[in-house]
């Protein structure tokens, strides 16, 4: 049988098989809705070829980023968002609880980082933080001491002011979590205590404050294809495209308005991704909740379409998380490894990490 010997040589002959190290085309602003339409609808094995091409050029499509979830203040949210368990509106198995305190949270942020995580996120179940002072101070506190760990720090927490992005800034936070969950014509079926154009402004406040914004979708809201169109258009004509996009599957949860939705299929989850690749090319894209229903091929899949970071760890919020060792097999047998803390180039920029001049457009893995 014959034997190729692994030298350095093959090594790289393998990358350069794996990868496109074509110039990659300058990333835009301006897609129009009938643009991003003709991209979703391309038929699916094509639009995933494209997609893989496209993630091959702006990013290494051996990495994944690997985050952890903690919910840090559970239930009682005053919002009306008809797929949360959190609401007080509703009766669900969730039950309101108090912020928790630091160390508590710095455990499980040191667990998350032993198990190979390298962000870590805190949600906490909140409309805004207005009269929460005291909270916002535990949390500040939260954001510097994780910091320290040379973790990415991402919060969740509601409604920001611009003060209240500069000082979340301050104490070092990475990343600030505010989905804009569907299109603008959807979203009143789904939501009718925070507007749109509330959302919207809340990503402004925070990447006016230099934090990377992480806004993405749920799918399975009962939004159409063309809902799924627009909120892909809404985040690609943003003064700058969010660092990540989250793809969220609704895991419909008894009590709540949506708990019975239908589960939304393998092939709309992979054809979002794909059109968020193609769309958002620097962008990370995150498989996010509903992916413990996925099979690993379906899951293979979605990396091969764009897909390149997962939450994992022993929850999210109040939904079922795959296990870091689950995850790092699968993981390893896909040739697939971990994200290093700041590897991504613009969110190393906001931070000031990056020391080496990248031109704008070099592919993440080249540069």
């Amino acid at each position: 049988m014959l034997r190729i010997a692994k030298s350095p040589s093959f090594s790289l002959l393998k990358r350069s098989l794996a990868t496109h190290t074509a110039a990659a085309p300058p990333t835009r602003h301006d897609w129009t809705k009938e643009e991003v339409k003709r991209i979703y609808d391309a038929p699916l094995l094509d639009l995933v070829f494209r997609s893989a091409s496209v993630h091959r050029q702006h990013q290494d499509p051996s990495k994944i980023q690997l985050c952890t979830l903690m919910n840090i203040k559970s239930g009682g949210c005053s919002e009306d968002c008809s797929y949360c368990s959190q609401s007080s509106r509703y009766t669900t198995a969730t039950k309101a609880s108090r912020l928790l305190e630091v160390e508590p949270v710095l455990d499980a942020a040191r667990k998350a980082k032993e198990n190979g995580s390298t962000r870590f996120c805190m949600g906490a179940a909140w409309r805004d933080l207005a009269g929460r002072k005291r909270g916002f101070e535990r949390i500040l506190e939260m954001v510097r001491e994780i910091r320290k760990m040379d973790m990415e720090v991402c919060t969740t927490l509601g409604m920001l002011s611009p003060t209240q992005a500069k000082q979340l800034k301050e104490a070092g936070l990475t990343a600030y979590n505010h989905n804009l969950d569907t299109s603008r014509e959807h979203y009143p079926k789904v939501i009718t205590t925070r507007t749109y154009d509330d959302r919207l402004d809340t990503i402004s406040h925070v990447r006016d404050a230099g934090i990377s914004v992480c806004s993405g979708g749920i799918l399975g809201l009962g939004e159409s294809d063309a809902d799924r169109v627009g909120l892909i258009w809404e985040v690609s004509n943003m003064p700058e495209h969010p660092e990540s996009f989250p793809v969220n599957a609704l895991v419909p949860i008894k009590g709540t308005p949506m708990e019975n939705n239908e589960p939304v299929s393998h092939h709309v989850l992979l054809r979002t991704i794909a059109t968020a690749r193609i769309v958002l090319p620097t962008t990370i894209i995150r498989l996010a909740a509903g992916r413990q229903g996925l099979s690993e091929n379906e899951q293979a899949m979605c990396f091969m379409a764009g897909a390149n970071a997962v939450f994992t760890g022993d929850h999210m919020l109040t939904t079922p998380c795959s296990p870091w060792d689950e995850d790092k097999a699968m993981m390893s047998r896909w040739g697939l490894e971990g994200m290093q803390s700041f590897e991504q180039k613009s969110v190393a920029r906001k931070e000031k990490l990056g020391t080496m001049h990248v031109p704008l457009g070099t592919p993440a893995h080249l540069s």
